[in-house]
């Protein structure tokens, strides 16, 4: 369990302080886990931390993670002791410089057959996360994030177990049904499915057939059922791996905000239009390009439409895409606005995200190393994190 001591007060002096439109040489004041006051200049008074010039940033806020489940299932068939893999996730996002994240949880399952992969746990764990937020047993700030899944068989009845007491931040629809979004390229598919389960051909097409069936059964329903949940929540409704301007439509006319990973830039160009933010995975950025062979992060940089920068499946990669867009747009400020204020005010979480008097004490500290950050602290509240 952390220790609750509040810092009386700590001063990061001579620091390159990152604002959500500017960078410039000052000092922060930060008492009992608040920003409390800011200065221009490379003094360093006493008792002040020297930072030397380092950036010091606001904490990372991350919108969909899909780390936990790697600590929950490090090997297929294995389920580690959920706790133990709740804390180990914490602690590696606070040591990349995470301080806020929605961790996301798949509802909707396949139970008729356990060779389907789909087995439920989103209630479950969500209790777990919650009860260890409350006991003070983890480091950063931990928010629910649905990702209802429509190509499923459950989904209705697992939206049901959760309720406005649950306080879920995000619910996003999500439609992996072979043949599109994600997957309109079926061979990209195969290879992920086939190589991460060992499926022969013949189980490979059996799989796309038996999904392809419970889309056209129970799709409709899923998706309206999401939409209707999301409002009962008070979440935030995502759409995720938005192809054409058709979907962007119908997501538009859902009331959806947040994007999660368009797969084309006719996709990323009409949620613009309607005022959706686009997110983009890290990794994406990081490896120049998508894994699912969609369109690269980076492009979209290019042409002014990412929004909002998500680790995805690589925590590191957060703070590293930031960083690589800071440095191609020639602005570092822009480049961590991606991955602290834009992601913080699309899940109105206005307590942080920025440096401000008065707001939360999320903070970074780092350096360049050869153009790749290096953390030197982390701090939650005004607490040391990592």
């Amino acid at each position: 369990m952390r220790d609750t001591h509040m810092t009386q007060e700590m001063i990061l002096a001579n620091a390159t302080l990152v604002l959500p439109t500017e960078t410039f040489t000052g000092s922060i004041v930060v008492r009992d886990g608040t920003i409390v006051d800011m200065d221009q200049g490379s003094a360093v008074p006493a008792g002040a931390e020297d930072c030397d010039g380092d950036f010091v940033a606001p904490g990372l806020v991350e919108l969909h993670t899909d780390n936990l489940e790697r600590h929950m299932r490090p090997r297929p068939r294995v389920d580690w002791p959920h706790q133990a893999a709740i804390v180990a996730h914490d602690a590696e996002l606070a040591s990349v410089g995470i301080t806020t994240v929605f961790d996301a949880l798949r509802v909707g399952s396949i139970l008729s057959d356990p060779n389907k992969k789909y087995g439920k746990y989103a209630r479950s764990v969500a209790s777990e996360i919650l009860s260890m937020r409350d006991s003070g047993a983890l480091r950063i700030s931990h928010h629910i994030h649905l990702r209802a899944e429509t190509c499923s068989e459950t989904l209705v009845e697992e939206l049901d177990e959760f309720g406005p007491e649950d306080r879920v931040g995000i619910v996003s629809l999500m439609d992996h049904t072979p043949g599109q979004r994600q997957f309109t390229d079926l061979s990209k598919f195969e290879a992920y499915i086939r190589g991460k389960y060992a499926m022969d051909a013949e189980g490979f097409d059996e799989y796309v057939s038996f999904l392809r069936g419970l889309h056209d059964t129970l799709g409709e329903k899923h998706e309206l059922a999401t939409v209707a949940a999301a409002k009962r929540f008070g979440a935030v409704l995502a759409s995720h791996d938005d192809t054409t301007a058709e979907q962007v439509a119908t997501s538009a006319g859902y009331g959806i905000h947040l994007a999660e990973f368009p797969t084309t830039v006719a996709a990323a160009k009409a949620n613009q239009a309607n005022g959706i933010a686009n997110i983009m995975g890290g990794p994406n950025l990081v490896r120049g390009g998508s894994h699912s062979g969609n369109v690269a992060a980076m492009e979209l940089a290019d042409l002014g439409l990412l929004d909002i920068l998500s680790s995805d499946y690589v925590p590191s990669s957060l703070l590293l895409g930031a960083v690589m867009l800071g440095n191609t747009w020639g602005d570092m400020s822009k480049g961590l606005h991606t991955v602290t204020a834009a992601p913080a005010c699309y899940t109105n979480l206005n307590d942080r995200g920025r440096l401000e008097v008065g707001l939360q004490a999320d903070l970074i500290r780092f350096r360049l190393t050869e153009g790749v950050p290096a953390l030197r602290a982390v701090w939650h509240k005004g607490l040391r994190a990592a």
